[in-house]
């Protein structure tokens, strides 16, 4: 394994709480579902479980409510091994929450309340230099507000970092973001969001990919589902096939995806063997419910 240098992870933190059901309900609708649980969430906690999990040294940045769900997850963070110095707390807004369905094949439909994650503001930030101090990866989600997001892009290129974005939930961003971003992961609705071009197939995938190229983002990564991930730089575009299997619950795949591949970049892994280790940490994640209790550990991974 190649010396790895820090992931720091800047994104959001949320309790979700997640219930089962054949079908999801129609507008006005009542109907019974299966089981309830809950679990810690949100895209910035579970990229940084997910990348702490397959062996990368990681940092987060997030802000929680000074209250049970809040407390909560400052403690399973580090349970996790992830560096929480820098993890605020918002006296008067309340932890993030994720209400979040689940069907019959696995497919989820998901409604949050930012709470906290959306007063994590560039002002609140101290001590930048030693938050960067020999971090190689950022890793940034969409759960947080884009002028912070903007801010911490910005200061990392300036430091030689490279900016990992998974634009998430989905978002139009600027061309100031695109422009310092090395890499952007979005799945097909993202993309067309993000191009216009509505992705399909390889061929559409390789189209909007190719405008992202354009605006300054080096490396292009579109998850396409049992479709698999479409790869493009300005050296290679390739489709890397999807693992089958199963689904059970695909709440936290992406997630899982973007700590994978943080850490197979933190590694110095070539591009493709870096999709296909991330491919195979999604896979095992959505044979099992929930988002960060569903999430892999290195020694999982062949």
């Amino acid at each position: 394994m190649s010396t790895k240098g820090k992931i720091l992870v800047v994104g959001s933190t949320n309790t979700d709480m997640v219930i089962q059901t054949k079908k999801f309900p129609a507008p006005g609708e009542t109907i019974l579902g299966g089981e309830f649980f809950m679990n810690p969430g949100g895209k910035g906690a579970n990229q940084a479980v997910a990348a702490a999990r397959l062996g990368g040294q990681v940092t987060f940045i997030t802000k929680v409510g000074d209250d049970i769900f809040g407390k909560q997850s400052l403690e399973n963070l580090r349970n996790e091994n992830i560096n929480v110095e820098y993890i605020q707390t918002d006296p008067k807004s309340p932890s993030g929450v994720a209400l979040i369905t689940v069907d019959g094949s696995g497919e989820n439909s998901i409604v949050v309340a930012q709470g906290a994650n959306g007063t994590l503001l560039p002002n609140n930030i101290s001590e930048l230099n030693s938050v960067f101090d020999e971090v190689d990866i950022l890793l940034m989600q969409l759960e947080i507000p884009l002028e912070t997001i903007e801010f911490f892009a910005k200061e990392a290129v300036e430091r030689g970092i490279k900016v990992i974005l998974n634009p998430a939930p989905a978002n139009t961003l600027s061309d100031n973001l695109l422009a310092n971003l090395y890499m952007i992961t979005p799945n097909e609705t993202e993309a067309e969001i993000l191009t216009g071009v509505k992705v399909i197939d390889e061929n559409s995938a390789k189209q909007a990919a190719r405008i992202l190229n354009a605006k300054g983002v080096e490396i292009v990564i579109i998850t396409m589902g049992s479709k698999g991930a479409m790869l493009y730089s300005n050296s290679q575009s390739v489709l890397i096939p999807a693992q089958k299997v199963s689904p059970v619950d695909t709440t936290a795949a992406g997630d899982t995806f973007n700590g994978a591949i943080a850490v197979a970049l933190s590694e110095e892994k070539e591009l493709v063997e870096a999709i296909l280790f991330a491919n195979q940490a999604a896979a095992i994640s959505v044979t099992r419910l929930g988002a960060q209790a569903s999430v892999p550990f290195r020694n999982e991974i062949n």
